[in-house]
């Protein structure tokens, strides 16, 4: 891939000339209320415009920005990726950014905004070191032919191993759809539930109560509590609590 074709991440499918009057009246000041939940939790949040096929907005959260500013990246737009993203995760990159107008296009238009696409990749830091992050993209405005116009992406650490986990989940629906990157398609599965006691646990963790303090807590036995972590550990195929607790925030789980 040519690493100067900064197009190749609008989809032609996803183009948009221009907009209506009403389509730009019902979306004024809409960017407030992100910058505003930015500050309160320190979240990495940016917007990106495909009208303008850049960045709207950028938070100050270090995580995304790679030693730059948060003005400097809204600058570079899509060219942070190109400086940022290892050549092979910029292929990965593209064919999710596919894989999902895919899966977009054949939803109806009303439904559209209720669907967040999630992945991981590699972003490489100040210092030259690879970092996996998770990404989570949710569309906020459509065009009156339900083409994206502005999506809202959050960043965190991945609790995975390596790239993709690719997974598009609709809200207050339990079913989640993984892209087979070697087969090229969606399939649909059931979305990891977890026990009530597995919930308070994880709950109790993020807190930062030990093993001992989560027993007294939920009147069991320590034995008891990491019995139901090992279950826990099991169920999210992860090693440990803090990997835990990543996997279940990224997935909506607590």
């Amino acid at each position: 891939m040519n690493r100067a074709d900064l197009n190749s991440f609008f989809d032609s499918r996803n183009i948009i000339s221009g907009l209506t009057d009403e389509e730009i009246s019902k979306r004024l000041e809409y960017l407030e209320p992100i910058k505003a939940f930015s500050r309160a939790t320190y979240t990495s949040i940016y917007v990106i415009d495909y009208l303008k096929q850049g960045f709207e907005f950028v938070s100050d959260n270090p995580l995304f920005l790679c030693g730059n500013t948060a003005e400097e990246i809204q600058e570079m737009g899509y060219s942070f990726y190109f400086k940022h993203v290892p050549e092979a995760d910029l292929e990965l990159l593209l064919k999710i950014n596919s894989a999902g107008f895919d899966f977009y296009e054949k939803l109806p238009i009303t439904e559209r905004t209720q669907y967040t696409i999630t992945y991981d990749f590699h972003l490489k830091n100040k210092e030259g070191k690879l970092i996996l992050i998770n990404q989570k993209l949710t569309p906020l405005f459509l065009t009156e032919t339900g083409k994206i116009w502005k999506a809202i992406c959050i960043i965190s650490l991945s609790s995975e191993r390596k790239a993709g986990n690719i997974k598009i989940y609709k809200n207050g629906e339990n079913k989640v759809y993984n892209y087979n990157l070697n087969k090229g398609f969606w399939e649909d599965s059931e979305k990891t539930s977890l026990s009530k006691r597995e919930k308070e646990i994880l709950q109790l963790s993020t807190r930062g109560f030990t093993i001992n303090e989560i027993a007294n807590e939920i009147y069991v036995s320590p034995d008891t509590v990491k019995f139901h972590r090992r279950k826990l550990f099991e169920k999210l195929e992860v090693t440990n609590i803090s990997e835990a607790i990543v996997y279940a925030t990224n997935n909506k789980l607590i």
